[in-house]
């Protein structure tokens, strides 16, 4: 399973709707709280991201929001 990180924040519903979709597929991840870790802003304005969240993966392009279609199909290449 390739390394996933979610870019989050607490008051954010996409945010909350990508984070359990990968709960309720079993797929682990790394959850970073921009609102507590401000220092990612910045590296993430730099990749060109103005929304949140941001899913990072191992070797695939980020992409920004709740994208359940992505997400599906990057569960399926996984497994």
């Amino acid at each position: 399973m390739p390394n996933i990180t979610v870019y989050t924040r607490a008051d954010c519903v996409q945010c909350k709707m990508t984070k359990r979709f990968l709960e309720q597929n079993g797929v682990p991840f790394k959850i970073i709280n921009i609102d507590e870790k401000p220092e990612f802003i910045a590296k993430l304005k730099a990749n060109g991201h103005h929304q949140i969240p941001v899913v990072s993966v191992e070797g695939v392009e980020e992409f920004t929001g709740f994208r359940p279609d992505t997400l599906k199909r990057l569960i399926a290449s996984v497994i």
